[in-house]
């Protein structure tokens, strides 16, 4: 029962902010022209953008995977999406201001600068072990004008790419809240610096944590007695990083990136922890209240995508019985190349048209495979016009 309550709760702390990183995936999606994404933010002044961008939004680690995600797919390099990534969830004008108001001005000034070198260390790097010779912008963009339903589509879509990776981050989070004892982080980091932060990286980087809400916690944890540093890497690692965003991440740029990703901030907060306490010292923060996430917006996120992973969840499984039928019907297949997909999310929605289709009895699209193979009574020259429909192009 407390781990389903824990379940609840993460759910209460990452809904709203999902779905608002999708929303601004679809905003930026449908304002930002065709191509411009691709020639803004690419190459070494793409990731300083990319940056500027990203930090004064109010968008925590799993709000930005769809923002960060939708800038690759409208083009974006690696680096600049990982700069992005990295930078963006550690601050928000709403954290700076809680953070200079509980712990003053000092610090959470030296949080954003901390943000800001970190993603774009990261986003350099990026380029560098990982560099992308031409990105691929999604279809839909270009060969067509984008409307609002493009728009919602794009936001829905990349949440729909990551989704087992945010249902497997909710689940090791809420585990996590229940077999760690309540007071274990306060009574660790009092017995030192090296404990002080091995504590916090230990618990900021897999659990989900708010920019915003967990400043409270780390006031509350420095007027116990907790290195100033230490609350630095709990401020930086943990709104930056969890399970959740760490499986988007691998799933989206690869193994490389991934560890680029997250040495960056380990080190980078690590190091900027360790520089602030030289240089400023300790100080006594004051306690507040957490924030209270049983809002109804919250809750009403909370369903809302809680439903949505319901609904991800029986989508793929009607794709594998799909998949399946075409298979032991291969005979009487037609199976069309299909050119523009960015993602399962682009697979998943070409696969529901074809599905909606009059003559379609069963459709399998593959994003690894680049191709369709449909079974019924349409011929090729029909099936790729519907694939075209979608924004793809399809040759037999």
């Amino acid at each position: 029962m407390t781990l389903l309550l824990n379940v609840w709760d993460v759910l209460l702390e990452l809904s709203p902010w999902l779905l608002l990183g999708a929303v601004v995936s679809g905003f930026l999606h449908y304002i930002v022209p065709p191509g411009f994404v691709q020639r803004q933010l690419s190459g070494p002044g793409g990731v300083v953008k990319a940056v500027i961008l990203g930090v004064p939004l109010p968008l925590c680690s799993c709000g930005v995977i769809p923002a960060g995600i939708g800038l690759k797919r409208d083009g974006a390099s690696n680096g600049a999406a990982v700069g992005f990534l990295v930078a963006t969830p550690q601050t928000g004008v709403d954290s700076v201001l809680v953070s200079a108001g509980l712990l003053g001005w000092p610090f959470a000034l030296w949080k954003v600068g901390a943000a800001a070198v970190t993603g774009l260390v990261a986003g350099w790097l990026s380029d560098a072990v990982s560099p992308a010779p031409a990105p691929v912008v999604d279809s839909v963009s270009t060969a067509q004008k984008k409307t609002v339903v493009d728009a919602v589509e794009h936001g829905v879509d990349v949440v729909r790419s990551v989704w087992r990776w945010l249902v497997f981050g909710v689940l090791v989070s809420a585990l996590l809240s229940t077999v760690l004892p309540a007071d274990a982080f306060a009574s660790l980091t009092t017995q030192g610096i090296v404990l002080a932060f091995a504590a916090a990286l230990l618990v900021s980087v897999p659990l989900y944590v708010c920019a915003t809400a967990s400043v409270p916690i780390a006031a509350a944890l420095v007027a116990s007695g907790m290195p100033t540093g230490a609350a630095l890497v709990f401020l930086m690692a943990g709104p930056a990083t969890n399970v959740a965003t760490l499986g988007a991440v691998y799933r989206t740029f690869g193994k490389a990136i991934t560890g680029v990703y997250l040495g960056t901030i380990v080190i980078g907060s690590i190091g900027f922890g360790l520089l602030y306490s030289q240089l400023f010292g300790e100080l006594s923060g004051s306690v507040s209240d957490a924030h209270v996430h049983t809002s109804w917006w919250a809750i009403i996120s909370a369903i809302g995508l809680s439903a949505m992973l319901v609904w991800y969840a029986i989508e793929d499984v009607r794709g594998t019985l799909a998949r399946r039928a075409a298979a032991s019907s291969a005979s009487d297949a037609i199976t069309l190349d299909v050119t523009g997909m960015t993602c399962n999310g682009c697979a998943n929605r070409l696969q529901r048209m074809l599905l909606a289709a009059d003559g379609v009895e069963s459709a399998s699209v593959s994003f690894a495979d680049a191709n369709t193979e449909v079974i019924g009574s349409l011929n090729a020259e029909q099936l790729r016009a519907i694939v075209h429909g979608a924004g793809f192009d399809a040759s037999v």
